[in-house]
């Protein structure tokens, strides 16, 4: 198929080489130009606008930053050909999803949201979580590409747009709770003269070992800049998941907190495990 890939960060890049291994036609674009190089390279076209990435396409995709974006790179005006699937991977809202399912509806537009569910090593492995959410014969059509960097056992289709973004969120509160509990275990722990590997190893078997294991390596060494999921991403997430209910939802509120000081620190690209840092001194 003719693919339009808008936003070719690194999640974006990831999945548009999954698409070109697989034989499509890729355009893409990204706001940033020299961010899509990497595709190019690989395969990809590169337009130098969004408008002209989407003309002649099947399967217009947006792996943009948040809904803010979505609104300034399509629902501006952007003319997605009439028989093309609008296939957003961007982390949404509900609210934002079903913002852009009545936009795309008016608009004629067909509209499927398909969050992933991981971060890049599993993106590279074709081992991601992912949700679909839309009409089921608009699901047909991007089902497939999605299968190409989804692991099949964990590729759900869902009934909505919203209920897709509900999921994703759903996944990345468990993901953000369980990191602040590492750091605060991390913390408890150096209180009582541990340092950061032995905490971790006493972690093994707890509710907080898959995050003990998933980034304790990350942590004991060190390697914050090899970003796997961005603390910027995270907090924006966070953001998303406390305007997503009227009732409070402390622990997303705490995990906020520390993502929002790694960005004060200047490390909001590095991976989300740099808010264990301060634990580490």
């Amino acid at each position: 198929m003719k693919i339009a890939l808008l936003g070719v960060g690194r999640m974006g890049h990831e999945l548009g080489v999954h698409l070109l291994q697989a034989g499509h036609e890729v355009t893409a674009w990204n706001r940033t130009a020299a961010a899509a190089e990497g595709l190019r390279d690989a395969g990809a076209t590169q337009a130098p606008s969004p408008e002209d990435a989407v003309r002649n396409a099947d399967v217009v995709m947006t792996v943009l930053f948040g809904p803010d974006t979505v609104r300034e790179v399509v629902l501006s005006g952007l003319e997605i050909p009439a028989e093309a699937v609008w296939f957003d991977v961007t982390t949404v809202s509900p609210e934002d999803a079903r913002e852009f399912a009545d936009y795309a509806s008016a608009a004629g537009i067909r509209y499927v949201h398909g969050p992933v569910i991981g971060s890049l090593a599993p993106a590279r492995a074709g081992q991601l979580g992912v949700l679909l959410g839309g009409a089921e014969e608009d699901v047909d059509v991007v089902e497939p590409l999605a299968m190409l960097w989804g692991d099949a056992e964990r590729l759900r289709r869902v009934a909505t747009p919203s209920d897709a973004a509900t999921g994703k969120l759903l996944a990345n509160l468990a993901l953000g709770v369980t990191l602040q509990g590492l750091v605060e275990a991390l913390r408890l722990g150096k209180a009582n003269g541990l340092d950061a590997p032995a905490v971790l190893d006493l972690l093994k078997g707890t509710g907080l070992g898959v995050i003990a294991g998933m980034k304790g390596l990350v942590i004991t060494a060190g390697t914050f800049g090899d970003t796997q999921f961005s603390a910027d991403l995270l907090a924006k997430d966070a953001r998303l998941m406390l305007r997503s209910t009227p009732d409070p939802l402390p622990a997303v509120t705490a995990v906020l907190q520390s993502l929002t000081e790694a960005q004060r620190a200047g490390a909001g690209d590095d991976d989300i495990a740099v808010i264990a840092k301060p634990e580490l001194g």
